[in-house]
């Protein structure tokens, strides 16, 4: 039995008294559990298996098989600003993919990087909510091990200078400089006040995007990274469908 903070990232019915959910936790990563009873009137779980609920769950973990027992769930923060607004919903679906695709050995960092992040969208103003998404979820995905280079040429590790625009090759892990850019064909060029943005946001700074081109190119960017890293040959369903509300 371990008693973890955790972040409802999905949730379906099971039979006809019982919930399933998946769990982003700090303690054990991404796991899938068994509310049983969840679905009466009267029970325990009450409205705290709501989706994105932040809380302390007691998980009974089965060393047998991935499906666990939810034995508790007290629900500390709920957000309900997500689910009124189209984009803020569809954002905090993109992050949660991010996750649940990749977060079963994750360390307490994705599970804070993640937490923080949706306060974040539920915050943020619907032309606010691509940048806080992007910052959230590059945060993730340095949390995972899979920070790019970005101060430094991925390839001669030369250091970069802040003005300098690059290349940023998805298969090299970052940017690459000029001396470099002739191995890497069909490398996607990075302006260096892109690369100087993306520095900020692994670095837990909040740097808003000033136009909706730039925030589709940074979009762009991060899906092919984790198709490029962490896919495994399976489409971004909700990360796509966030792509496409602000096109």
């Amino acid at each position: 039995m371990i008693e973890t903070a955790a972040i409802v990232l999905h949730a379906f019915d099971y039979r006809e008294t019982s919930r399933i959910v998946r769990l982003a936790t700090r303690e054990s990563g991404v796991i899938s559990a068994i509310a049983k009873g969840a679905r009466r009137p009267k029970s325990r779980f009450g409205q705290g298996l709501d989706l994105f609920t932040s809380g302390t769950a007691l998980v009974a973990l089965h060393q047998s098989g991935d499906l666990h027992t939810l034995a508790g769930f007290d629900a500390s923060r709920a957000r309900p600003a997500l689910a009124q607004s189209l984009r803020r919903f569809g954002a905090a679906a993109a992050l949660a993919e991010v996750c649940l695709r990749f977060g079963t050995e994750a360390t307490a960092g994705v599970h804070d990087a993640l937490s923080a992040g949706l306060d974040r969208i539920g915050a943020s103003a619907d032309p606010d909510v691509p940048a806080a998404t992007l910052a959230a979820a590059w945060r993730i995905v340095g949390e995972l091990g899979f920070a790019p280079a970005l101060e430094s040429c991925a390839l001669c590790q030369r250091e970069l200078q802040p003005d300098e625009d690059v290349r940023f090759s998805h298969r090299s892990g970052g940017a690459v400089c000029h001396g470099c850019r002739s191995l890497v064909p069909g490398a996607r060029s990075l302006p260096a006040s892109a690369r100087v943005t993306l520095v900020d946001w692994m670095a837990g700074s909040e740097v808003p995007l000033h136009d909706a081109p730039t925030a589709r190119a940074h979009q762009r960017l991060l899906r092919e990274f984790l198709e490029e890293h962490l896919g495994d040959g399976r489409a971004f369903p909700a990360f796509q469908s966030w792509e496409r509300l602000d096109s």
